[in-house]
C-alpha cells in the first residue's frame, strides 16, 4: 500500500535519509586495499549509533549486519566478511538508518584504488541511469515511466538489469508501496502524486541480467560471474516534482570529487 507523507513526514525522512548519506561519506575515505567489509562494517553502525539513530538493517528480517555490501560480481544483499578488498574491486555498500520512527535507505558503488576502464563506465552508466529515472518521477508519471527510462538506457549500453530486485516506497517501514522496477513500460502502473516518497535503486549488471542466491540465503550474485553495479537515492514528490532526500555530496567531499548532478533535484540548496 502507498502512504502519502506530509511536508513534516518528508523532513523526518530527509534527516533519516541524510545519516545514511553522512555514513556513506565517512566510509568513502575508508574504502581502499586491505580494508575489509566486516571493518567497514564496524565503523559505520559506530557512526549510526552516534548520530542518534539506529541500522536499519541489524536484524531486518534476520540480516545479521549494519551494511549490505556486495563486491564485484555480488549485486546486493551481501555480509560483511573479513576478506581484504583488492585494488580493482568495485563494492556497492548500501545503508540503512532509523531514526525517529522513520527509514532511510540508500546505496553507492565504489572503486577500491584504480579500476579497470570498463568497469568505471558500468558505475557511470549505472549512476548515470539512477538520475534519468528519477527525473521520471513526477505527478502525472507512471512506475513503469520510471523502469523504462532506466531500461532503455542502460540496455542501449549493453548491459543487463536485474528483473528480481526492485526499488520501493519508504517510510515508517523500510518497504512500502509502491514496487519501483529498473524495468517497465511507459504509462503503466501506479500512477505518481504529491507526498510519495521511494527508493529508486538500479542494479545493473555488465553481462546477463540473470542473478542467482549464494546458500547463506542472502547474497545475490551475476549468473555469469561479471560485476554488477547499484546506486540509490531517496526521493519524494513535492509540488509535482521529485525532490531528492539523499545525497552523494559527502562522498564526493571525501573524495575531491566536483559534481552538480544533484543540483536539479533539490529546491533549496543542500547545507553540508
Amino acid at each position: 500500500m502507498v502512504k502519502l507523507k506530509s511536508l513534516e513526514e518528508i523532513e523526518l525522512l530527509r534527516e533519516s535519509a541524510l545519516v545514511v548519506s553522512k555514513t556513506l561519506g565517512m566510509l568513502a575515505s575508508e574504502i581502499k586495499p586491505g580494508v575489509s567489509a566486516l571493518d567497514l562494517d564496524k565503523l559505520a553502525e559506530t557512526y549510526i549509533r552516534d548520530q542518534g539513530a539506529e541500522p536499519g538493517f541489524l536484524g531486518m528480517y534476520g540480516f545479521p549486519n549494519t551494511l549490505n555490501m556486495s563486491p564485484n560480481a555480488q549485486v546486493v544483499h551481501g555480509i560483511p566478511t573479513s576478506e581484504p578488498l583488492q585494488e580493482g574491486d568495485i563494492i556497492s555498500v548500501d545503508c540503512g538508518a532509523l531514526k525517529n520512527g522513520y527509514y532511510g535507505d540508500h546505496a553507492y558503488t565504489f572503486p577500491v584504488g584504480e579500476i579497470a576502464p570498463e568497469t568505471q563506465k558500468l558505475l557511470d552508466v549505472t549512476k548515470a541511469s539512477l538520475y534519468i529515472g528519477i527525473r521520471e518521477f513526477r505527478v502525472g508519471n507512471r512506475v513503469g515511466d520510471v523502469g523504462y527510462a532506466i531500461q532503455k538506457f542502460c540496455e542501449d549500453h549493453g548491459y543487463g538489469v536485474v528483473r528480481e530486485l526492485v526499488g520501493h516506497g519508504l517510510g515508517t517501514k523500510l518497504h512500502e508501496g509502491p514496487e519501483m522496477p529498473n524495468y517497465g513500460k511507459r504509462g503503466r502502473g501506479k500512477k505518481f502524486s504529491d507526498g510519495m516518497v521511494v527508493a529508486i535503486e538500479p542494479m545493473i549488471n555488465m553481462g546477463t541480467k540473470n542473478i542467482k542466491q549464494l546458500k547463506d540465503g542472502w547474497t545475490i550474485l551475476t549468473a555469469d560471474g561479471k560485476p554488477s553495479a547499484h546506486f540509490e537515492h531517496n526521493i519524494a514528490i513535492i509540488n509535482g516534482k521529485p525532490e531528492l532526500l539523499s545525497t552523494f555530496q559527502y562522498i564526493y567531499d571525501a573524495l575531491n570529487i566536483s559534481s552538480t548532478e544533484e543540483d536539479e533535484f533539490r529546491q533549496k540548496k543542500l547545507e553540508v
